[in-house]
Order: structure tokens, then C-alpha cells, then sequence
């Protein structure tokens, strides 16, 4: 019996905590994330904010609760394309072209998360070292990518003449290490510039930039991934 209980104990606080972040979600497309607030997210719901709390102390702890629902998300659509490339055998530039689409797509679907996590600081809050893991999984699925073209030579190194400075490979040398994929660190630097523009061209999308000057967007995005493709080593 008291299994039982405390079983559905935590079913019900599961389905309260996610009627607080969908609530939340709702104040962050209607105002923005600097103007998020615990009082606000309860009277929405019907709460009294002393309930609330009960569940999220703070306000910063809401927002990180979002922060990293939001990185697992649009990494889990990321690593969703990428299984599905790699399940029909797909090129690896196939499966490079697949993880940023999904990104871009997840992006446009989800813009006022994606502008939570990719988008201007929120005044006041700095996001805790437990969303690294969350926020590291559109990474790891590129260099997922990188690290299968690597094995099976499907991957040349930049270009002598193109080669990052002395430090920047040492940065790039260690990152490889921490996460355990074997790359050169020449192209594990070429790679984490590639991931920060991929954020950069979802970025411009949903933010207005391209407005008047780019209007085939689709088509633009796939000439992008290319070349960001070609920039990492991948062979055609």
C-alpha cells in the first residue's frame, strides 16, 4: 500500500512540475525570459506562490529547469536525424547535413526556447554547471559525425596553410580528450567553429537578420551546412 502511495505521490508531482514549466513556457513567448517570475507562473495556474516554491525554489531554478529541457530537446532531435541517416547508410555528409537540419528545424519550431538558450543572457541569472551534459548533445552528435568519416577515412585535415594556432590546438587537443573522440585537433577545432556558426545561421533566422536579404531560406541553409561541411574535412 505505501508504495503505492508514494507512486502516485510523485505521479502527481510530476504533472504539477510540468504544468509549471508549460506555464512558464507561455510567459516566455508572451514577455521574454527577464521577465519571468515564480508570482506570475502561479497566478497563471491558479497557485498560491508559497505552493509553487515547493517545486522550484527560485526563479533561477525555473529557468535552469528550461535551460536544460530545452538543450535536451534540440539535442535529442539532433541525435534523432542522426540515428535515422545512420540507419539507411547514409554518406557522412548525409548524416553532417541531417544533425543541422534537425537543429534548424527544432529552432523554428521552438523559438522562444531556442532564444533561451542561444539568445541574449538573462540579466541576473548564470546557468549552473548542470546543463553542460544537456547542452554539449548537438556537439557531440557533429563530432559523432566526424569521428565515423575519421575512422573510415572519409575526412581530410584542413589544409596546411588553414591550420588554427599553436593554442587554439592545444584547447582543441583537450576538448577531444574530455569527451573521448579520436580526431586530430585540427579538425576538433575546425568543428567547434562550425558548431557555433550553425547556431549563428538558426540564430539570424529567428531573430529577423536575414529579412530582405535572404529569402531562400531552405536553400540558403543547405549551401551553409555545405560549406560548413567542407570547412570540417568532409569528403563529398
Amino acid at each position: 500500500m505505501s508504495s503505492r502511495i508514494q507512486g502516485a505521490r510523485q505521479r502527481a508531482r510530476g504533472e504539477i512540475t510540468t504544468a509549471i514549466k508549460d506555464e512558464a513556457r507561455r510567459h516566455l513567448a508572451e514577455e521574454g525570459a527577464s521577465r519571468l517570475s515564480l508570482r506570475a507562473v502561479a497566478r497563471g495556474l491558479g497557485m498560491v506562490s508559497s505552493a509553487l516554491y515547493r517545486y522550484f525554489p527560485s526563479r533561477d531554478d525555473l529557468l535552469t529547469a528550461l535551460i536544460t529541457d530545452a538543450y535536451d530537446a534540440v539535442g535529442a532531435a539532433a541525435e534523432a536525424a542522426l540515428a535515422d541517416a545512420e540507419s539507411v547508410g547514409d554518406s557522412h555528409l548525409v548524416r553532417w547535413r541531417a544533425v543541422c537540419r534537425a537543429v534548424r528545424g527544432w529552432g523554428l519550431a521552438h523559438p522562444h526556447e531556442y532564444a533561451l538558450i542561444y539568445g541574449s543572457p538573462v540579466p541576473g541569472y548564470s546557468a549552473p554547471s548542470s546543463t553542460t551534459q544537456s547542452a554539449a548533445r548537438v556537439g557531440l552528435a557533429l563530432f559523432a559525425v566526424l569521428r565515423d568519416a575519421y575512422a573510415c577515412g572519409a575526412l581530410r585535415e584542413p589544409a596546411r596553410g588553414a591550420a588554427a594556432p599553436e593554442a587554439v590546438l592545444k584547447d582543441a587537443e583537450r576538448l577531444v580528450g574530455i569527451i573521448g573522440v579520436e580526431l586530430p585537433p585540427a579538425v576538433a577545432a575546425e568543428a567547434v567553429a562550425a558548431w557555433s556558426q550553425l547556431f549563428g545561421l538558426v540564430g539570424f533566422e529567428l531573430f529577423g537578420h536575414f529579412t530582405g536579404v535572404v529569402d531562400a531560406r531552405d536553400a540558403f541553409f543547405d549551401h551553409a551546412v555545405e560549406r560548413l561541411a567542407d570547412q570540417v574535412g568532409l569528403r563529398r
